[in-house]
C-alpha cells in the first residue's frame, strides 16, 4: 500500500510540474471619446430683403450627419458663408442656400449653407436627366398614357394627349424647356417600367453620384413628403448632366415644336425654353429651372468665359426684387472673377463615396484571423490538458510511462523491503 501511495503521488506530482496559475486577464482599454471642437459661429450670409409671402409648412428636414455635412471638404460643413481667403464679398441674395463650382475640375469656389437641405421644385429634372439620358435612344416613339398625364392641376406640362406619339428626344426638349410633368412622368416609365420605378433609380443614381442629401419622391419634383436635396447635392447631380453632349445641346435650345398628332385630330405647336440665362448671359451653357408654393425658386445655371465652365445652384429664393435666373448670374460673375485657384472644397467624383465606404469593408475582409494564444501549461500541464480532452495519442504513452514509473518504483520499495527483512533475521 505504501509503495502504491508513493507511486501514485510521483505521477501526479509528474503531470502537474510546470502548470502554472491562469494570469489576470488585462483590463480592457477604451479609447478616449473624441473632443468636439468648439462651435465656431457661421459667417451670414449676404441677403436681400425678400417680400414677405405665404407658403404652406415646411416639413421638418432628415438629420445632416456631421459625415454629410462634411463631404467635398470641412469648409462646406456649416450653414453660413464660406469663400476663399482675400476675395470681394458675393452678392446679395434672396436664396437661402447657394454653392458655385467649376464643373470641370470640380473646385467649390464659394458657397452659402452647402449641405443645408431644401426643397428642389423642378431642378430635381436634372436628377431625372442624369438618370434616363444614357439608357433612352433618342429617336424612340412613345405613346403617352393617362397615367403619365397625371400631375397636380395646373403645375407646368407640355401638353402631351393620351394616345399621343412623341419622340424621346421631343420629351427631353419638353422636360428641359418647358418643364413638363408631364414629360418628366413619361421618361421615368420609358427608363424604368414606370414613373416609380424611375424614382427609386434617380435616388440610386443619386447615391452613385454622391448626392446622400438628395432623396426623390417625383421624377418631376413636385413636391411629395421627404423630397428633399441641397446645393452642393444638385451641384454633383448639374455636373453630370453637363458632361453629357446631349444634354448640353437640349439645354441650349430656345425652341422647339412639339408635333400633331393626326390621329387624335390635333395640331403642333411651339414651345419656348423658359431658362433666360440663355438668352441674356453671354456664354450661357443652359440649365434648369424651379418653383414650387413649398420650395419657392429654385435654380441651376451654367456658363463658360476665357476656358471655365462654372455652375451655380440655388433653393429656397425669392423672385422680387431679383428673379432667381439673374442672382444666379450675379453670383457666376462674382465666381468668374476669383483666381483660377480659389477653392473652398471640391465635387466628390461618381462612385467616390461608395469605393470610401467599401475600404474598410475589403480591409476587414483582408486581414488575416488572430487566434489568441493558447495559455502556457508548460510540457506536462500541455499533456494533461491533451488527456482531458481524450487524445489518445497522449493517452497511450503517458499510461506506459506511469506504468513504467509505477513499476519501477514498486520493485525498488518491495526490494528495499526484503534487505530490511533478511538484515532482521540475522540481527536475530
Amino acid at each position: 500500500m505504501r509503495a502504491r501511495a508513493l507511486a501514485v503521488a510521483t505521477a501526479v506530482t509528474l503531470l502537474a510540474t510546470g502548470t502554472p496559475a491562469p494570469a489576470a486577464a488585462a483590463p480592457a482599454t477604451t479609447p478616449a471619446a473624441p473632443v468636439a471642437a468648439p462651435g465656431v459661429a457661421p459667417v451670414p450670409c449676404p441677403r436681400l430683403p425678400a417680400p414677405k409671402v405665404s407658403r404652406p409648412p415646411r416639413p421638418a428636414p432628415p438629420a445632416t450627419t456631421p459625415e454629410q455635412a462634411a463631404v467635398g471638404g470641412e469648409a462646406l460643413a456649416g450653414a453660413g458663408l464660406v469663400v476663399p481667403p482675400g476675395s470681394p464679398a458675393p452678392p446679395a441674395v434672396t436664396a437661402t442656400t447657394w454653392l458655385v463650382a467649376d464643373l470641370d475640375t470640380g473646385e467649390v469656389l464659394g458657397a452659402c449653407g452647402a449641405h443645408v437641405p431644401g426643397t428642389p421644385a423642378s431642378t430635381q429634372k436634372l436628377l431625372l436627366a442624369a438618370t434616363m439620358l444614357s439608357r433612352l435612344d433618342p429617336k424612340h416613339v412613345a405613346v403617352a398614357t393617362r397615367a403619365d398625364l397625371d400631375i397636380e392641376p395646373g403645375s407646368s406640362a407640355v401638353g402631351l394627349l393620351v394616345g399621343g406619339r412623341y419622340s424621346v428626344e421631343t420629351l427631353w426638349l419638353g422636360l428641359l424647356l418647358q418643364s413638363g410633368n408631364d414629360a418628366a412622368n413619361m421618361l421615368a416609365r420609358l427608363g424604368a417600367g414606370s414613373a416609380q420605378a424611375g424614382v427609386a433609380e434617380m435616388n440610386e443614381q443619386a447615391r452613385r453620384l454622391g448626392a446622400g442629401q438628395t432623396h426623390a419622391v417625383t421624377p418631376s419634383g413636385l413636391d411629395g413628403p421627404g423630397q428633399f436635396t441641397s446645393a452642393y447635392d444638385l451641384a454633383l447631380i448639374a455636373r453630370a448632366c453637363f458632361a453629357d453632349a446631349a444634354f448640353r445641346r437640349y439645354a441650349l435650345t430656345e425652341r422647339t415644336q412639339i408635333p400633331a398628332q393626326p390621329a387624335l385630330k390635333k395640331g403642333g405647336f411651339q414651345i419656348q425654353n423658359e431658362n433666360q440665362l440663355i438668352y441674356r448671359y453671354p456664354g450661357a451653357l443652359g440649365g434648369k429651372t424651379g418653383f414650387t408654393e413649398l420650395a419657392r425658386h429654385s435654380y441651376v445655371g451654367a456658363a463658360q468665359r476665357d476656358g471655365r465652365r462654372l455652375v451655380v445652384t440655388l433653393l429656397g429664393a425669392e423672385a422680387r426684387p431679383v428673379r432667381g435666373w439673374q442672382q444666379g448670374a450675379q453670383l457666376l460673375d462674382w465666381a468668374f472673377r476669383l483666381p483660377r485657384d480659389a477653392s473652398v472644397g471640391r465635387l466628390v467624383e461618381p462612385g467616390e463615396r461608395d469605393a470610401e465606404a467599401a475600404e474598410p469593408r475589403q480591409a476587414a475582409a483582408a486581414e488575416p484571423r488572430r487566434t489568441a494564444s493558447p495559455p502556457w501549461r508548460g510540457p506536462a500541464g500541455t499533456a494533461l490538458h491533451r488527456i482531458g480532452d481524450g487524445d489518445w495519442r497522449v493517452i497511450v504513452p503517458v499510461a506506459g510511462l506511469l506504468a513504467f514509473t509505477v513499476g519501477g518504483l514498486a520493485a525498488v520499495l518491495a526490494a528495499r523491503r526484503g534487505r530490511s527483512r533478511r538484515r532482521g533475521r540475522r540481527r536475530a
